[in-house]
């Protein structure tokens, strides 16, 4: 049976790329926070796990209680936002961001590799177009554009490592989605974003450079 792993789960995109995956006949692991969470993942198939990204104990533990298997695919969905202004940023907002959207990625990414690996499968993070460097053409969300810019750093380091064991990896912009992130005037829904990731990594040819691609499958430049 095809596997799906996907880390932040309880709610927008995460959860609905469970509930896609499930309908489809997929196996599902999937990690929240929150008990109540992980109590809903199970309640649609899932098979939770109660996971704090940030905590360095809980991922070495779900290094531990993963090992072994072989994912198909992995979607690192965890991520913050930050402040909404552009002014003087302090440390507690940039460690809040940059320990959920990179340090944890960091931690995670090297475990959950040789695990696609196994299974010559998918690793995909939730990026932004906000990232890019080369497409960049704002400042606004400056704090969040640097996390989600070094966060596709880190991805494209872990396909240099992992890239030729046959871990294809893939940073994808989701859109403008209708999530607690991106408000009730965003673009698109949670739905039509998960069912374009999903369709995107389903039809991407496995390769051993990272790429940078939009819900749709449409490339973004780094």
């Amino acid at each position: 049976m095809t596997t799906a792993l996907v880390i932040g789960a309880s709610r927008g995109i995460g959860l609905e790329l469970v509930r896609q995956y499930r309908r489809d006949g997929w196996r599902v692991i999937a990690t929240a926070r929150k008990q109540e969470d992980c109590d809903a993942l199970a309640a649609l198939g899932a098979e939770p796990h109660k996971l704090d990204v940030n905590n360095v104990e809980a991922v070495a533990g779900i290094g531990w209680k993963l090992d072994g298997e072989e994912l198909d695919v992995a979607i690192l969905n965890a991520g913050v936002y930050g402040p909404r202004h552009d002014g003087f940023p302090t440390e507690i907002d940039f460690n809040a961001v940059m320990h959920t959207n990179v340090l944890a990625a960091m931690r995670l990414l090297p475990v959950l590799a040789p695990l696609v690996g196994a299974a010559k499968g998918k690793l995909a993070v939730l990026s932004s177009r906000m990232g890019s460097l080369s497409e960049r053409s704002s400042p606004a969300g400056s704090l969040y554009r640097a996390s989600k810019a070094a966060l596709n750093s880190v991805l494209i380091d872990t396909a240099l490592v992992h890239g030729k064991q046959g871990v294809t990896c893939v940073a994808f912009h989701p859109g403008w989605v209708k999530t607690d992130m991106g408000g009730a005037d965003a673009d698109i829904t949670p739905e039509q974003s998960a069912a374009g990731i999903r369709s995107t990594l389903a039809t991407l040819p496995g390769s051993d450079q990272a790429t940078y691609r939009n819900y749709d499958g449409t490339t973004i430049g780094w």
